[in-house]
């Protein structure tokens, strides 16, 4: 499942391709974890957790993902589009009824960016995402990469909403003596561009997600709450589990990701350890409304 991802995410990174640009080629109404000062009432979810249930019934399966606790969703651009086959309104509709909010989607960036950003900042969205752009052989590369993640940061900044990048392990592994996320950071627009910490990959590059969360304050204010199994090789990249079993220190994190500006806490799992996507998601929640910074 996890190569299906990479194989989706890889086919929307590189669509509208040119050459190197080829290759990657709101703000009202929605209070955040770190305003409230208390992430065990605000947390949100990535939908992809739900990928094998959430197109057959995307009403019925929000409607119990609001019920374990959830309190914001964090999209992803499927076969029906960000909303799931509902009008931007509507979907914001429902959103209002179960008592969440749409805060962001992972979307790919190189088709229709402009209406995409009308549709988000249209119902309060705060966030647009890049999802992935894969391992590349030049550092020149991601250089290139943050210039169109300042130019999608204007389209954004546009419609009143904010660009984001997600990273995965690649960025945080040497490329040329530096690292390509380093490049990324120095690269982009402060007021234009933020990024999203997938905490279970930095970890899974070898790296410490406290060293980089106090390198860049204010940098990373959404972050990926996904934990990685104990025991896993290091060489193992699939090894998502439920957040509190494994071996990633969430405690400590997740304080010092709200003391650098870190807004918005979104829970992701990839593998399920023999329970559904949904029971996976219950207890996720049930992780983050015990969590006290």
């Amino acid at each position: 499942m996890q190569y299906q991802r990479r194989e989706f995410l890889k086919t929307t990174a590189l669509l509208g391709s040119g050459v190197a640009l080829s290759q990657l080629n709101g703000l009202l109404g929605c209070k955040t974890a770190a305003a409230n000062g208390a992430i065990h009432e605000n947390f949100g979810l990535q939908l992809y957790t739900l990928r094998d249930v959430l197109p057959q019934d995307p009403k019925g399966v929000l409607t119990k993902v609001a019920s374990y606790g959830y309190k914001q969703i964090e999209s992803y651009e499927g076969g029906e589009g960000i909303f799931w086959g509902m009008k931007n309104t509507e979907f914001k509709k429902l959103m209002d009824d179960l008592g969440m909010k749409i805060v962001s989607s992972h979307c790919d960036i190189n088709k229709d960016f402009e209406r995409k950003a009308e549709e988000a900042s249209a119902i309060g969205m705060q966030y647009l995402l890049c999802p992935y752009l894969g391992p590349q052989k030049k550092l020149d590369d991601f250089k290139r990469f943050a210039d169109t993640f300042n130019q999608r940061g204007e389209t954004c900044k546009k419609h009143g909403l904010k660009f984001a990048y997600h990273n995965h392990d690649y960025s945080f592994v040497p490329l040329e003596g530096q690292m390509p996320q380093d490049v990324m950071m120095q690269n982009t627009e402060k007021n234009l561009v933020d990024y999203e910490m997938d905490i279970y990959w930095v970890v899974t590059a070898g790296q410490d997600p406290i060293t980089w969360l106090n390198k860049y304050p204010g940098r990373f204010t959404l972050g990926h709450v996904k934990d990685r199994k104990k025991g896993a090789a290091s060489t193992d990249k699939d090894a998502s589990t439920i957040v509190g079993t494994g071996q990633i220190n969430y405690k400590e994190i997740l304080k010092t990701a709200e003391q650098k500006g870190m807004k918005y806490f979104i829970i992701e799992q990839e593998a399920y350890d023999n329970t559904t996507p949904l029971d996976a998601a219950k207890a996720d929640a049930d992780y983050m409304k015990n969590v006290r910074t």
